[in-house]
């Protein structure tokens, strides 16, 4: 059996001497066939991918409805964040610039994943061409490295606010907020940049069907003929350097924050302290919970189904990114005050 192009061939021998095997080994053609695995990467390049990860769905059209419902209550919550803040000076500080940040990652990472989920699921196209599909996954990653990039971001912001409040604006300044964004964002495209360039370089010499719900790195990978644990090894070491350096980050930030709240005397200052970083708990805990659930399920061994692991991968890429915009909105004190006040407007009826 060829590694590489799953072809498999029967010779047969005379014996098993040595001789009689090396003979065998240069005159049976063998290489020609891993030669050809290569030769497709430019001759026969694949040009489309048919998705099927998403066939055993019974009811398409009502998943498809759900997604689209989830994927408007996302883009609409994060933009009204995102306008709330840059309308109102008052909301012009380091906290709510990386909410904002929070807010246009969400709007990227989960519009590469739900357009092709609705184009499947209620346009039923299946078919993904192949730019576009290295495009989306290369959104996609993007979108799962920034995101945790920008919740560590607002635990500095949290730690600098609580440790130290007097000097909240000499230590974030502006330009201290632009460096950080900007590091934060080439780190981002330099990982997710040099998974769509591997994957863009692979060789698919024999099938352009994803087993999976859209373009990912994995998905990719599988069906290209060449040794996947090389490339899913690669791959662990990219995701384990973003996933658990911004997770170490917020946990050394909460530790040094939990250090400072007990130095505080008064308990009602602490519990207004700890009710400050409440939100970004919720938020922590909606994206890093599923994503150390899937780890956790991998490394013991469990096997899912194809459809089970389609669902947790989308369900851990729309859940969070639909409670950030709520739990903003509705859990802090000024956000929330400019949407009840907008709607108390509107709520009134003006006299004749």
């Amino acid at each position: 059996m060829d590694y590489y192009t799953k072809w498999p061939e029967a010779y047969v021998l005379p014996d098993l001497e040595a001789k009689t095997v090396a003979e065998a080994l240069l005159e049976i053609p063998w290489i020609t066939f891993w030669k050809m695995a290569l030769q497709n990467e430019t001759a026969d390049r694949v040009t489309e991918f048919i998705i099927t990860g998403l066939d055993d769905i019974e009811h398409t059209k009502a998943v498809g409805t759900v997604i689209l419902v989830v994927y408007s209550l996302i883009v609409l919550g994060s933009l009204t964040n995102i306008c709330f803040i840059a309308l109102d000076q008052r909301l012009h500080t380091p906290m709510y610039f990386f909410i904002c940040i929070l807010a246009t990652v969400d709007i990227l990472y989960t519009s590469s994943v739900s357009i092709v989920l609705l184009n499947i699921l209620l346009g039923e196209v299946k078919r993904v061409p192949y730019g576009p599909c290295v495009a989306q996954l290369l959104i996609f990653h993007l979108g799962s490295t920034m995101e945790p990039f920008a919740i560590a971001l607002m635990a500095y912001d949290r730690l600098v606010a609580i440790s130290n409040p007097l000097r909240y604006h000499s230590i974030l300044t502006k330009t201290r907020i632009l460096v950080l964004t900007i590091i934060a964002w080439v780190l981002g495209f330099t990982c997710s940049g040099l998974v769509a360039g591997i994957v863009n370089r692979l060789p698919y010499c024999h099938s352009n069907i994803l087993k999976y719900s859209f373009c990912e790195y994995a998905a990719l990978v599988r069906v290209a003929c060449v040794n996947p644990d090389d490339y899913f090894l690669l791959a662990s070491i990219i995701s384990s350097f973003v996933l658990f350096g911004n997770f170490a980050l917020i946990v050394f930030s909460y530790l040094k924050i939990i250090l400072a709240v007990l130095k505080i005397s008064s308990t009602a200052d602490r519990k207004k302290m700890f009710s400050t970083c409440s939100s970004h708990l919720i938020v922590v805990a909606c994206f890093f919970i599923p994503k150390f659930v899937l780890i956790i399920i991998t490394r013991i061994g469990l096997v899912l189904t194809l459809s089970s692991r389609n669902g947790l991968i989308i369900g851990s890429t729309l859940g969070p990114s639909l409670v950030n915009p709520l739990v903003y909105c509705l859990r802090t004190k000024e956000l929330r005050s400019r949407l009840l006040t907008i709607f108390s407007k509107q709520s009134v009826i003006p006299s004749e």
